[in-house]
């Protein structure tokens, strides 16, 4: 399964975006903590190096990724030129509190009543971003819930005299280039319920849980030692089926229900806590794109013996 998702009101958000960096001081990127590089846009990031606006990258829902790795994204954000990077839940008002001292220390210019520090909040869909602005503004007022694109405007509003803060809508991009990103959304509710099956994005779910984080499965689902060292994703979600009484007539499986229980288990955090890639994983499926790309570009000569002498089988 391909995933693409983007709404037509995506692009006029993008184009309203750029037109609203040019008067920015600070990035304040929502990513997933979860999967901070499949959640990151890449629209986002040129458009803040065109601009050459710095960016505080915001780890969001870290208290339902894995600290070890979170830590290690953490590390590897802050060597970056131009940004700092953090890890936090919007849940708890503490941490958020101290985004505009960060901002502020990435635009050291803007330090007074005349110029105040501009503040805008940028990412893709349902990581938190209207959460985020929320609980900075101290009262509800974007609209927030479990599913994506329910910002559809802009909106700018004025923290205090020395701050303001725009508010964006979700932005993914025209076209997700690596499958795993698909389905890491997918399974993070990233992208709308129309360009997904959720059979196929929990057997990916159940393929990497599988593999990093089998006692969870265990755990949760009361699957035998045996049932994990022995089984695929086909097996888990079956097995889940049948722990669960998610049943049709005659007794067989259904596994569409088993898949929503799936995903949804691990969309509330009900699996602990669990991150979806690493920065060695990331690297790793990367140099994997990259040598599938150079394995189906033949090499000059080849394209020239192609065209020039076509071998011809007896």
């Amino acid at each position: 399964m391909v995933i693409q998702w983007y709404p037509g009101h995506m692009n006029s958000a993008r184009k309203k975006a750029a037109e609203a960096m040019a008067a920015i001081d600070v990035v304040i990127e929502v990513v997933d903590a979860r999967l901070p590089e499949a959640s990151t846009n890449p629209l986002i990031r040129e458009l803040r190096l065109q601009r050459q606006r710095p960016c505080l990258k915001v780890l969001n829902k870290a208290d339902l990724a894995d600290p070890v790795v979170t830590g290690a994204w953490i590390a590897h954000y802050n060597r970056q030129d131009g940004v700092h990077a953090l890890a936090l839940s919007c849940r708890k008002a503490g941490e958020v509190a101290r985004l505009p001292a960060l901002c502020q220390a990435l635009a050291p210019h803007r330090n007074d009543n005349t110029k105040p520090l501009r503040m805008i909040i940028m990412g893709i869909p349902n990581v938190g971003k209207s959460t985020l602005m929320n609980v900075l503004l101290r009262r509800k007022l974007a609209r927030v819930g479990d599913e994506p694109a329910l910002t559809r405007a802009q909106q700018t509003t004025q923290i205090d005299i020395r701050h303001s803060l725009t508010d964006t809508p979700g932005l993914l991009w025209p076209k997700i280039e690596y499958p795993n990103d698909g389905l890491m959304l997918a399974a993070s509710n990233a992208v709308g319920r129309n360009a997904v099956i959720d059979e196929e994005v929990a057997s990916f779910l159940a393929g990497l849980l599988l593999s990093r984080y089998p006692a969870r499965l265990a755990g949760r689902y009361g699957l035998s030692a045996e049932a994990i060292a022995g089984g695929d994703a086909a097996t888990v979600i079956e097995q889940l089926a049948r722990r669960r009484g998610l049943l049709l007539r005659g007794g067989a499986v259904d596994l569409e229900k088993a898949a929503r229980v799936l995903l949804q288990d691990y969309r509330e955090g009900l699996l602990g806590r669990i991150s979806l890639e690493t920065p060695e994983t990331r690297r790793a499926m990367l140099a994997g794109a990259s040598a599938a790309d150079r394995a189906a570009v033949p090499d000059d000569d080849s394209r020239g013996h192609g065209e020039c002498c076509p071998t011809v089988s007896a």
